[in-house]
């Protein structure tokens, strides 16, 4: 039987890994096991970048967090070691950092995952990790609102540059 000291830490983790998965809009659940030092530090630094709260914990206390916020569907691959990792705002950035490394070191594995609360197959974890970056589709997005300005400008340029050429040739 644990001691109450012991108890009381563990219910604030739970209550903290409670708290972290209401207020996350994505989560990937990992298995770590067989990765060295370097890459998880590496991995860790790349996450960290990305905004991705990335942290190992002990599957009893996740399973009662999954419990408390309704993503029962997650406990099933809550075995061996675990690693959960969380955005609050990016929805792409946890599976495609993790997807990419599991796909560069074969004894990483992805298990599970959750997208705004509802616990997702492997399908779509794999297929948010194809998604690009949010820079990049913000990107894209802002391009494809410049290039009909953009054109217009040229074709009003053209029309500028073309009554300038015969009162140019004129002028000689």
């Amino acid at each position: 039987m644990p001691s109450e000291k012991i108890l009381e830490q563990k219910k604030a983790v739970v209550a903290e890994l409670s708290d972290r998965l209401k207020n996350s809009v994505a989560g990937v659940i990992v298995n770590y096991k067989g990765i060295t030092v370097a890459e998880d530090t590496k991995l860790r630094k790349e996450l960290r970048e990305a905004g991705v709260k990335y942290t190992v914990v002990k599957n009893t206390l996740l399973k009662r967090a999954c419990e408390e916020v309704g993503l029962e569907g997650l406990t099933p691959v809550l075995e061996d070691t675990t690693a959960i990792a969380t955005s609050a705002e990016d929805y792409v950035a946890a599976a495609r950092i993790l997807c990419g490394f599991a796909e560069k070191n074969k004894k990483f594995e992805v298990k599970s995952g959750y997208l705004d609360g509802e616990v997702i197959d492997m399908d779509k974890i794999i297929g948010l990790s194809k998604l690009p970056s949010r820079e990049v589709l913000l990107a894209n997005v802002l391009g494809a609102f410049q290039a009909p300005i953009a054109s217009f400008a040229r074709a009003v340029q053209a029309i500028v540059d073309k009554q300038e050429a015969p009162a140019e040739a004129a002028a000689e």
